[in-house]
């Protein structure tokens, strides 16, 4: 399920003034917004922040040089620093200035370099990276004091956390790496179904393949824009899911196209009578639709969604601006779920 999220008012990339901008104002901040908050202190960091962890709409966040094993996840709740949290559930450090090992199915508590001075009118939220999202390493943001994972609320001041646990596969991990990314919010930003419609008549949201080529659909919206798992292949060749093999090797983050997927995957072809999910077990899946996002709004996909089943659809949900857009000459890019 994807909802299409998050601009109001004025767009993604209003003028901004500072602080003394018009507090009227809602909306994702883009990147020119979040160097500004940099350059104010408003986001600190040592070392400082490089500019390619600057995204469109987004910020990657980078872990610290120690990580904590503790007994189980929590959120500290009002009354208590995660610090103070760690101390009572800690089972041991890890130091990753060097390569480290992250044990599948382990709660681990990574303090990150990033730290917030938030103002008044200014919130942010957290998600993790699609390519942390794909290796099903379950990663969400903590704050101090904080009541909800992936939240930061205004005028939050001090560091931010990461609680990684890899669910799969067991890999290497190092201080610096970017598993998570985070977006500040100015106001309360709300997209209607209303809205969805009307930006889908203007600009064609979704596109589906017919005959070899890609034509606008209608999209299909109740409560966000609704799309829906590939399971046709055009031939037998055709992948239509990866199913993560048990006791693969480890991986190391850091390395970039270096392993044989085949040492980690198991792939499905076009099933009979549809795909039966193993319980447990972690799939990749395209989406059937093509989706793209306007490049003035931002999107995010909701992780759970009740009406199709109490599962988890994905763990990466942020759509940058102009997804499968490019100069409006794109039609459309598909979604992977997790």
């Amino acid at each position: 399920m994807s909802t299409v999220d998050l601009n109001n008012k004025v767009g993604l990339f209003p003028e901004m003034a500072g602080e003394s901008a018009d507090t009227s104002m809602t909306g994702i901040l883009p990147s020119q917004a979040i160097l500004d908050l940099i350059a104010k202190g408003r986001i600190l960091s040592h070392p400082e922040i490089p500019g390619s962890h600057i995204q469109p709409a987004s910020l990657d966040l980078r872990l610290g040089d120690i990580a904590h094993r503790v007994q189980a996840s929590f959120l500290p709740g009002q009354n208590s620093t995660v610090e103070q949290r760690i101390q009572e559930l800690r089972m041991t450090r890890v130091d990753l200035t060097g390569a480290a090992v992250f044990e599948k199915g382990c709660v681990y508590i990574v303090p990150l370099m990033e730290e917030l001075n938030l103002p008044q009118n200014i919130s942010a939220r957290a998600n993790p990276k699609s390519t942390t999202g794909r290796l099903d390493i379950f990663t969400r943001l903590i704050t101090d004091y904080g009541v909800e994972f992936e939240a930061v609320s205004p005028v939050y001041k001090g560091r931010l956390y990461a609680e990684i646990v890899s669910r799969t596969f067991t890999v290497h991990v190092q201080a610096g790496m970017r598993l998570n990314q985070l977006r500040f919010v100015r106001g309360n930003p709300t997209m209607s179904d209303h809205r969805i419609s009307d930006l889908d008549q203007k600009e064609t949201l979704v596109y589906e393949e017919h005959e070899d080529e890609d034509s606008p659909v209608k999209a299909l919206i109740d409560r966000g824009l609704k799309v829906s798992v590939n399971l046709r292949a055009s031939d037998a060749s055709e992948v239509i899911a990866y199913k993560a093999k048990k006791n693969a090797p480890v991986i190391d983050l850091g390395k970039v196209n270096y392993y044989d997927p085949q040492d980690f995957w198991d792939v499905r072809h076009q099933p009979k009578k549809g795909l039966i999910l193993d319980p447990g077990d972690f799939y990749i899946l395209a989406s059937k639709q093509k989706v793209r996002v306007p490049p003035e709004f931002a999107a995010e996909m909701v992780p759970i969604d009740p009406s199709i089943g109490e599962f988890r659809i994905h763990y990466a949900g942020f759509f940058d601006p102009g997804f499968g857009y490019g100069a409006s000459d794109i039609k459309g890019t598909r979604q992977c779920w997790r």
